[in-house]
């Protein structure tokens, strides 16, 4: 996404439950852009006596980045506060449900929301631009033939 030339939106973290049998909650740096959403694993880092002594650590491999883009996401719901946590769950249009919590102050389910709906509402607005630019394709061509003909009769 960010390669597209979106600009993050917001950044931080956010935790994701694994989907594993205990359900751990796991770290994720997060990037929210008006495409969607980029989890990366936290960066791994060397304590600091040996940082000096290594090289840096190189970044993280594309593959380990998850994606999810909105055009894929179907709702941003099931907002829970309890204690200092706010709990969100993110479900994906082939019914897929990811759950995450951040702190109540990160406000992170309302921006992811608030990007989903802007990038929603774009897309809604370019589908109505295309239908509407295709009918006065259609309209033109055939516009003069059809009165040309009613007059050749």
């Amino acid at each position: 996404m960010l390669e597209s030339g979106c600009k993050a939106v917001k950044e931080g973290v956010l935790e994701k439950r694994s989907d594993g049998l205990l359900q751990l909650w796991k770290k994720k740096r997060c990037i929210l852009t008006e495409e969607g959403l980029l989890l990366i694993p936290p960066k791994q880092q060397p304590p600091p006596q040996q940082q000096q002594q290594q090289p840096p650590l190189p970044a993280e491999p594309a593959a380990k980045i998850k994606e999810l883009h909105f055009s894929n996401m179907k709702t941003v719901d099931c907002v829970e506060r309890k204690g200092k946590y706010v709990y969100f769950t993110v479900v994906m249009a082939e019914g897929k449900e990811i759950d995450f919590r951040c702190a109540q102050e990160q406000g992170w389910n309302a921006a992811i929301t608030l990007q989903m709906v802007q990038y929603k509402n774009r897309q809604a607005i370019l589908a109505v631009r295309s239908t509407r630019q295709k009918q006065q394709h259609l309209a033109q061509p055939h516009g003069p033939r059809l009165r040309s003909a009613s007059n050749s009769a």
